[in-house]
C-alpha cells in the first residue's frame, strides 16, 4: 500500500487537480488503492493566516475580503471541474458550510481582538478540508470509488496547538480501523495533511509543512510500503536550482542525510518527515507532479554510499556568542546556558566552542529578548543577526582527508562568521552573512561537485 501526498502546487488549480487524478487513477491500476494526503490550494494557508491576524486587529472587512477570495478560488475550481448540476450544487453548499463556520471564527476573534494558538489553528484547517472534499468528488466523477475522511477522527495529537504531535498509540488504531478497511474494498482513501484533533476533538495542526508530516504518520500507522510526497520538483538535488541551476537530481538519499539536508534548508520535505519513516524503514519517494514519469530520489537506510550528496543553506538566523572566564577549568557552565534555552523552548541548531567561549545559532527568535537578558547573568553575549547556516551533507566525512581543504578553498574570498564540524560524520556547517550564502552555495558546489565528477 502507498501513501501519497500532494502538496500546494500540486492541488492549486483546477488543471493541477487533474493532473493529480491521472497519478492517482495509475497508481491504483498498479499497486492498489492508495491513501491520499492533500495539503491546501497553493496560497490559501497564507490567506487563512492573513484573514486570521486581520480579525485579530479587528480589521474584520480585510479579513471578510479574504474570505471572499478563498470562496471564489474553490467555487472557480468547482465550477471548471464539474459540469453535473447536481454535483455542482451539493459541492458549493459543503464549500459555503466550512466557510461559514469560518466566518464565526473570524468574528469571533475579531470581537475579542485576541487571536491564541489554538484559534488560529481552528482557522488554518480549512484549506485541507476544501481541497480534499473537491477531489474526493472529482475522484467519483471518474468512476474511482473513494472515500473521503476527516483527518481529525483518526490523527489524534497532543495540545500543542501550533506544532502538535502524535499520539502514537491512539491514532494508529483510529488510523487502522477507519482506512484500512476502505483500501480493503478497494476505495482510494482522500483525507488531509497538516491537521489533527486533540482526544476531546480539538481541532490542532502539526506545524507549516506538516502535510509531509501527516503522511508519514499515516504510512507507520497503516504500515505502509511506500509514503510519496508529490512536488514541483523533480526530487531531492545536489543544490538549490534557484542558487544553482546546474544542480543534478539524487536519485538516492540515506534518511540520515536527507534529515540534515531539510533540516539546514533543503525545502522539497518537512524534517519531521523523515522520523517517523526511519524508525520503521519506509522508503519516501520524492516526485514531481508535473513531470510523474521522472523517477524522483528515493530516501531509505541503505543509500549511504555516496560520498557528497548535497549543499543547502538556511537564512534569516541568529548567531550567539558567549564568554566567560568562568568556564576556564571548570564544569558547569554550558549546562547553567543550555538550561536557558531549554527554559525558552528552543532550538540551538549549531554549536562550537573553546576554552572560555560558545557559540550557538538559533532560528527561532520569538524568545531571544528573554534568553539573552538571561544569559547575560552568566557571561558576555554578542549577537549578530541575519546570518546563514551553509551546511555540506555527505558521508563519511571523518574517514576522508581533503574534504575541509576544499570547502574552506572555495570560500577563500567569504567571511566566515563560525564553523561547526566533527559532531556529525555527514555535515560540515558553517556561518555567513545572509548576502553571502548564495555565493558560498554556487562556488562550493562548483568546487566540490565538479571535483566528484571528475574523479
Amino acid at each position: 500500500m502507498i501513501v501519497m501526498k500532494f502538496g500546494g502546487t500540486s492541488v492549486g488549480s483546477a488543471e493541477r487537480l487533474t493532473s493529480v487524478l491521472e497519478i492517482v487513477k495509475a497508481t491504483k491500476e498498479k499497486d492498489g488503492a492508495p491513501i491520499v494526503v492533500l495539503s491546501a490550494m497553493s496560497g490559501v494557508t497564507d490567506m487563512l493566516i492573513n484573514a486570521a491576524n486581520a480579525a485579530k486587529e479587528r480589521d474584520l472587512d480585510a479579513a471578510l475580503d479574504i474570505l471572499d477570495k478563498i470562496h471564489e478560488k474553490h467555487k472557480d475550481c468547482i465550477y471548471t471541474l464539474f459540469q453535473q448540476a447536481s454535483v455542482v450544487d451539493e459541492l458549493v453548499e459543503q464549500l459555503e458550510s466550512h466557510l461559514n463556520k469560518l466566518d464565526i471564527i473570524l468574528r469571533g476573534v475579531s470581537y475579542l481582538g485576541e487571536l491564541t494558538k489554538r484559534s488560529l489553528d481552528a482557522i488554518s484547517c480549512f484549506g485541507e478540508l476544501l481541497s480534499s472534499l473537491i477531489f474526493a468528488a472529482l475522484l467519483e466523477k471518474e468512476g474511482v470509488e473513494s472515500s473521503w475522511v476527516d483527518a481529525r477522527t483518526f490523527l489524534v495529537t497532543d495540545n500543542v496547538f501550533g506544532k502538535a504531535s502524535p499520539l502514537w498509540e491512539t491514532t494508529t488504531a483510529k488510523a487502522q480501523g477507519t482506512i484500512l478497511p476502505e483500501l480493503a474494498d478497494e476505495r482510494v482513501v482522500v483525507t488531509q495533511g497538516f491537521i489533527g484533533s486533540t482526544a476531546s476533538g480539538i481541532t490542532t495542526t502539526l506545524g507549516r509543512g506538516g502535510s509531509d508530516y501527516s503522511a508519514a504518520i499515516l504510512g507507520v500507522a497503516c504500515e505502509a510500503d511506500e509514503i510519496q510526497i508529490w512536488t514541483d520538483v523533480d526530487g531531492m538535488m545536489t543544490a538549490d536550482p534557484r542558487i544553482v541551476p546546474e544542480a543534478q537530481v539524487l536519485q538516492t538519499v540515506s534518511f540520515k542525510a536527507a534529515s540534515e539536508l531539510a533540516y539546514f534548508g533543503a525545502k522539497v520535505l518537512h524534517p519531521l518527515t523523515i522520523k517517523p519513516a526511519v524508525e520503521k524503514n519506509i522508503p519516501v519517494r520524492i516526485l514531481n507532479t508535473l513531470r510523474p514519469e521522472s523517477k524522483g530520489t528515493v530516501i531509505e537506510e541503505a543509500s549511504d554510499e555516496q560520498p557528497l550528496y548535497a549543499i543547502a543553506s538556511k537564512k534569516n538566523i541568529s548567531a550567539l556568542f558567549f564568554n566567560s572566564l568562568n568556564m576556564l577549568m571548570s564544569h558547569g557552565f554550558l549546562a547553567k546556558v543550555f538550561s536557558v534555552f531549554d527554559k525558552y523552548r528552543t532550538p540551538i541548531d549549531l554549536i562550537a566552542t573553546s576554552e572560555v567561549s560558545v557559540s550557538v545559532t538559533i532560528d527561532n527568535k520569538d524568545n531571544i529578548e528573554s534568553i539573552l537578558e538571561s544569559l547575560h547573568e552568566l557571561c558576555d553575549v554578542r549577537v549578530q543577526h541575519d546570518v546563514a547556516i551553509v551546511t555540506v551533507v555527505g558521508t563519511h566525512f571523518r574517514a576522508q582527508s581533503g574534504i575541509a581543504g576544499q570547502v574552506f578553498a572555495a570560500l577563500k574570498d567569504i567571511n566566515i562568521v563560525m564553523i561547526s564540524g566533527g559532531a556529525s560524520d555527514i555535515t560540515l556547517s558553517f556561518v555567513v552573512a545572509n548576502q553571502d550564502a548564495d555565493k558560498a552555495v554556487k562556488q562550493l558546489h562548483n568546487a566540490l561537485f565538479a571535483t566528484a565528477s571528475a574523479k
